[in-house]
C-alpha cells in the first residue's frame, strides 16, 4: 500500500509541502456537514421546548468547527516527532480520563450512558483514547524494530491496543468506540508486519465464526433482555422489532429509498419530522439521501475517498516509519468511521451509534478528528521530495 510508484519515484530535495489540498477538503466537509445539520435539525430543535430555536445545533457545531480548524493549523506547526516520546504519556492520561468517567463525580450521563467528562469543558475522553492509540503504537513498534516479525511482539501490541479498548467499553460505556479502537491498532500493525498471510486468514476466520453465530441468533433467538443483543436482533428483523430500534432503521431506509436519484431537494426531508429521532446525529446520511438523493451521496463519499487519498499520499512519502504508520492510523480511524456509520444507515450492520466524520453532529468528535488532521499536516509539512521520471 505504501510503496513507491512504478512509473516515478520521490528524491528527498526541494522545500517541505503543507498539504493544501487535505485542509481544504476537510473544510468543504465541514461545510457540507454545517449545511446538512441545520436541515436535518432544525425542525426538531424548533419544537423542542427546552431548546426553542432552530439554529441551535447549527450555531454550536459552527462555532466549535472554527475553532478546530484553527486547532489543526495550530497542530501542523509543531514538528511531529515531539509526540515520539509524549506517547505513552498520552496512552497513559486518555485511559486515567477515561477512569474519571466512571470512577470519579465529573463523569457526565447523557442519554443513559455514562461516556462524557466534565472539565471546564464536557467531551468524551474516548476520542482522546483514539488518538493515543495513533500517537502510541507507532512509538512502541519502532522500539521494537526485527522483534516485531514475532508472535509475541504482535501479541503484546494487541494487548496494548485491547487495554484501550476495553478500558472504552468498560469505563465510558462505549462499545463501538473500542471496537474502533482494537481495529486502528489491528490495522497499524498489519502494515508494519512484513507478513499478511497470517492476518488474512485470521481476519477470515474471524468472519466466519461472527456470520455462523448471527445465523443462529437470527434463528433462535427472538428476544432478549440485553441491549446490544436488542440491537442485533432489531437489525436481523427489524420489522419484528420495531420498539428495541427497528423503527430507526427502517424509517432510514424509507428515506434514504423515497430520495430517489437527486433526492426531495435541500430542505424538504419528512423523515426528519420527528420520524427519524436525532436525525443529525448518526443517521444524518440517510437524510443526504433523502434531500439530495444517490447523486449527494455520490459527492459525500468522492469527498471521503479523496480526504483518504490524500492521507495515503503522506503516509507513502512520510520522512520515517513513525510518520507513515502514525497517518496510517489516521486514515484508518477515518475509514473505519465512515464505512461503520454508512453501513448502519444501510442496515447493513447493526446500530452503532459511530458518527459520520465532519458531518455529524458533536463537538467532541469535530475537534479531534481536527487534531488527527492536524498531526497529518504535520508531517506533509515534512516531506521533502521533487517527482522524477525512473531512469
Amino acid at each position: 500500500m505504501f510503496g513507491k510508484s512504478e512509473k516515478k519515484v520521490r528524491k528527498k530535495t526541494g522545500a517541505g509541502v503543507f498539504d493544501y489540498n487535505l485542509l481544504a477538503v476537510v473544510i468543504i466537509l465541514i461545510c457540507f456537514g454545517l449545511v446538512m445539520l441545520y436541515s436535518a435539525s432544525a425542525y426538531e430543535a424548533a419544537n423542542d421546548a427546552q431548546i426553542a430555536d432552530d439554529m441551535f445545533y447549527f450555531r454550536k457545531q459552527a462555532a466549535i468547527s472554527a475553532v478546530s480548524v484553527l486547532m489543526a493549523v495550530i497542530v501542523s506547526f509543531f514538528n511531529y516527532h515531539i509526540w515520539i516520546k509524549l506517547s505513552p504519556l498520552f496512552y497513559l492520561v486518555a485511559f486515567a480520563l477515561m477512569a474519571m468517567v466512571r470512577f470519579t463525580p465529573l463523569g457526565v450521563t447523557v442519554n443513559g450512558a455514562r461516556r462524557w467528562l466534565r472539565l471546564g469543558i464536557q467531551f468524551q475522553p474516548s476520542e482522546i483514547a483514539k488518538i493515543a492509540i495513533i500517537l502510541f503504537m507507532p512509538y512502541v513498534i519502532m522500539k521494537m524494530g526485527r522483534t516485531l516479525n514475532s508472535l509475541k511482539a504482535v501479541v503484546f501490541l494487541m494487548i496494548l491496543g485491547g487495554i484501550q479498548g476495553v478500558g472504552a467499553y468498560i469505563l465510558t460505556e462505549n462499545l463501538s468506540t473500542g471496537l474502533i479502537i482494537i481495529a486502528i491498532s489491528a490495522i497499524v500493525i498489519f502494515l508494519a508486519h512484513p507478513k499478511t498471510k497470517p492476518f488474512l486468514v485470521l481476519a477470515g476466520s474471524g468472519a466466519a465464526v461472527l456470520a455462523v453465530v448471527l445465523i443462529l441468533v437470527n434463528r433462535y433467538v427472538t428476544s432478549s433482555t440485553s441491549f446490544r443483543m436488542r440491537r442485533i436482533l432489531a437489525w436481523l428483523q427489524p420489522e419484528k422489532n420495531l420498539n428495541t430500534g427497528g423503527y430507526q432503521v427502517l424509517q432510514g431506509l424509507y428515506a434514504i429509498g423515497s430520495g430517489g436519484l437527486f433526492g426531495k431537494g435541500l430542505g424538504n426531508s419528512t423523515q426528519k419530522l420527528s420520524t427519524i429521532p436525532e436525525a443529525q446525529n448518526d443517521m444524518i446520511f440517510s437524510i443526504i439521501c433523502e434531500e439530495l438523493g444517490l447523486f449527494g451521496a455520490i459527492i459525500v463519499l468522492v469527498l471521503f475517498g479523496y480526504l483518504l487519498y490524500r492521507l495515503v499520499v503522506i503516509a507513502q512519502n512520510a520522512p520515517d516509519l513513525y510518520g507513515t504508520l502514525m497517518v496510517s492510523g489516521i486514515f484508518a480511524h477515518i475509514s473505519l468511521q465512515v464505512i461503520l456509520n454508512i453501513c448502519v444507515v444501510l442496515n447493513l450492520i447493526p446500530t452503532t451509534g459511530v458518527t459520520l466524520p465532519f458531518v455529524s453532529y458533536g463537538g467532541t468528535s469535530v475537534m479531534f478528528l481536527m487534531i488527527e488532521m492536524g498531526l497529518a499536516l504535520s508531517v506533509s509539512k515534512r516531506i521533502r521530495y521533487e517527482e522524477q521520471e525512473q531512469n
